[in-house]
């Protein structure tokens, strides 16, 4: 990829600590007492920091980008789900302004994170097709 079609790299790194802290941000107003070693908070973390170490190595970014897409769509989806009362849920969610508030923020949160590793995959995935490189070679990015 040209650095024309580049997203830069702190940009993502941004936008995936963007998301983490709204995801956090959801925890420590849903969950009083809530902190980075509980597990609610701990493991998603992990998951972020894993996928985020993926996207710094150029060896490993595209893995890094995917997991960060997918992880990144899985808290708005989650979010946006759980905020409503559905009979599936073990729980029953507060229907309360400040409740959907800290969704609404915690979704918007997700949202950059989402824009920019699509746009770094698609245009990949162009590059890659103009330059004839075949799915299975390897590249740096």
């Amino acid at each position: 990829m040209t650095k024309r079609n580049a997203v830069p790299v702190v940009a993502v790194v941004a936008a995936t600590a963007l998301a983490w802290c709204g995801f956090f941000v959801h925890n420590m107003a849903e969950f009083p007492g809530q902190t980075i070693p509980t597990p609610d908070s701990l493991f998603p973390t992990l998951v972020w920091m894993a996928a985020l170490a993926l996207w710094l190595v150029p060896t490993t970014r595209t893995a890094g980008a995917w997991m960060l897409l997918a992880w990144a769509v899985i808290n708005l989806v989650g979010g946006a789900i759980s905020v409503l009362p559905l009979p599936f849920l073990p729980f029953d969610p507060e229907q309360t302004v400040e409740h959907y508030a800290f969704h609404g923020l915690y979704a918007a949160t997700q949202l950059p994170l989402i824009g920019l590793t699509a746009v770094w995959l698609s245009r990949r995935a162009r590059a890659r097709a103009r330059s004839g490189l075949s799915r299975g070679v390897r590249d740096s990015g």
